[in-house]
């Protein structure tokens, strides 16, 4: 049975305070759930904080970006053996932010995925298409794209370790969501590729949907056959909506 993960992506947000505010929310409000997973990726800066806060709780916490190199002279760069040691447990690689604002391209993406398990992190591989490429009807070429490239990468026994999350570009942090049913084509579609692989890889594997998710739509996508969470923006910043967020999907997350 696959598992239910709700993970909130603060982006470049954040202080020690109002960060402090928020995990105060969190470890209470999600206290209680015991059937899905819930998780924290946050700015470098603050995984200290996040870990101190955190540690010993259900949440987990990761990161947002990993270099794809062990160490080296690579300056700016964090590898993932050093997010090993702030205790993060996942890692999102390949979000759309970063293959349209800093160019990472399938091959870097995949080896970020790959540094990431070589350190015993899950990756939270990121793939969706853009507005342009959904109204000329590529979407499943797109995202076929970049899961392949992974895949290549580790294999099916790779993407076995890792979670996939559907991310539509045109609806990310911009108030528009993807139809449950939209969203629900492309997780099977996605699915369907790791079954054409490995079938038993393909059945436990979480795929989570990204792409302005928030209290009022949860219930409806998260219901959806093959969406297992989701990866949360904007909205895993406030308080109660990523608690009532998380809540939707551990009522979920027996059917």
């Amino acid at each position: 049975m696959r598992t239910s993960l709700v993970a909130g992506n603060w982006k470049m947000n954040g202080s020690f305070a109002a960060n402090a505010s928020l995990l105060q929310s969190l470890l209470k409000g999600l206290a209680k759930l015991d059937s899905s997973r819930q998780a924290v990726c946050v700015p470098y800066p603050y995984l200290e904080q996040v870990r101190g806060m955190l540690n010993g709780s259900r949440i987990a916490w990761g990161a947002q970006n990993v270099s794809e190199f062990e160490a080296g002279a690579y300056t700016g760069e964090v590898a993932a053996p050093m997010l090993r040691e702030f205790g993060c447990s996942y890692v999102t690689v390949g979000h759309s932010e970063r293959r349209m604002l800093f160019a990472e391209g399938d091959v870097q993406v995949a080896a970020k995925y790959a540094a990431a398990l070589g350190a015993g992190i899950t990756p939270i591989l990121c793939v969706g298409e853009t507005l342009e490429e959904r109204e000329r009807g590529v979407t499943e070429q797109v995202v076929r794209r970049q899961l392949g490239a992974v895949m290549d990468k580790v294999g099916a026994a790779g993407i076995a370790r890792g979670v996939v999350a559907y991310e539509p570009v045109w609806a990310i942090g911009t108030g528009r969501t993807a139809s449950a049913e939209t969203a629900q084509q492309v997780h099977a579609f996605l699915r369907g590729c790791v079954a054409a692989d490995d079938p038993a890889v393909a059945a436990e594997l979480a795929i989570l949907y990204g792409g302005s998710v928030k209290a009022q739509n949860a219930a409806e996508l998260f219901a959806m056959a093959d969406i297992d969470g989701g990866l949360i923006g904007g909205a895993s910043l406030k308080a109660d909506e990523f608690i009532a967020i998380c809540q939707f999907a551990d009522e979920l997350a027996d059917r």
